[in-house]
């Protein structure tokens, strides 16, 4: 009986896995790739889904998407930001989960590659999430087995971050093992940057309070150079990007002594 359970927890990793990977899949290619059968792979989903860790379709399932999300589902900005570098946002956050072990102690910045990440703990758990962004908590809110803070402050519509002398003060109170920062920009000499005054401030102090920083960043961004500095360059230790970097935007962050991933 033991074995058959640690088998079914080791296909619902594989499904949501593959779900977080691709976007959607069907009961056929499940059956393909696990090497189960149709009935066994079906059960699987209404048990994930009764979870609300996906959502059934005919014939598959994709990723669950909350509720809160609604409201934006029409709004060009919010459409331009989910759907772009999709996939490589998917790998880069695959990729910083891997490095999140149990016990340790979590901050993410705001962002759709951030939010990525918190998509992939479905494995992971007695983790503690340290952010200032709302929909990470909101996401995270059925997860009994991750405990999740919020800075608070106020909400600015931009990605759902909390900003201002509320969100500093409580930040300031705050230390991570490890950081995950979204950034707008990444320059090897002009740091990391974003678009928003204050909330470069809050993450600035997250940042200087964490003990090892990683970018999680799209090929877009590096050389790129926003309004506000997050922190030195010097300042992190690794980079995760896609594969769409070239040798010569990365090679000057290697020479600092930065480790870069390209997924």
């Amino acid at each position: 009986m033991a074995r058959g359970k640690d088998k079914q927890v080791q296909r619902h990793e594989q499904i949501l896995s593959r779900l977080q990977a691709v976007g959607e899949i069907t009961v056929e290619e499940l059956c393909s790739e696990l090497g189960a059968s149709v009935v066994t792979i079906r059960r699987d989903l209404d048990e994930l889904e009764q979870r609300s860790l996906l959502k059934r379709t005919r014939g598959g399932a994709m990723p669950i998407g909350p509720l809160f999300y609604e409201p934006f589902k029409k709004d060009p900005s919010f459409q331009d930001k989910i759907g772009s570098f999709a996939e490589e946002k998917r790998r880069i956050a695959r990729k910083a989960a891997e490095m999140i072990t149990p016990g340790a102690t979590i901050a993410l910045t705001g962002g759709t590659t951030t939010t990525e990440i918190i998509r992939c703990l479905n494995a992971i758990s007695g983790i503690t999430i340290i952010t200032n962004t709302v929909n990470v908590a909101m996401e995270l809110s059925s997860r009994k087995d991750i405990d999740v803070y919020v800075t608070g402050g106020h909400l600015r519509g931009n990605w759902f971050t909390l900003v201002g002398p509320l969100a500093t003060a409580s930040a300031g109170l705050l230390f991570a093992d490890i950081m995950f920062l979204g950034v707008d920009g990444i320059e090897v000499n002009q740091g990391l940057t974003c678009s928003h005054p204050q909330e470069a401030e809050v993450l600035r102090i997250l940042a200087g309070h964490s003990k090892h920083l990683v970018v999680v960043a799209d090929s877009s961004k590096l050389g790129n150079v926003s309004k506000w500095l997050l922190c030195p360059t010097s300042s992190i230790q690794e980079i995760i990007t896609d594969t769409g970097a070239k040798d010569e935007a990365i090679k000057p962050f290697e020479a600092l002594g930065i480790k870069v991933h390209r997924v």
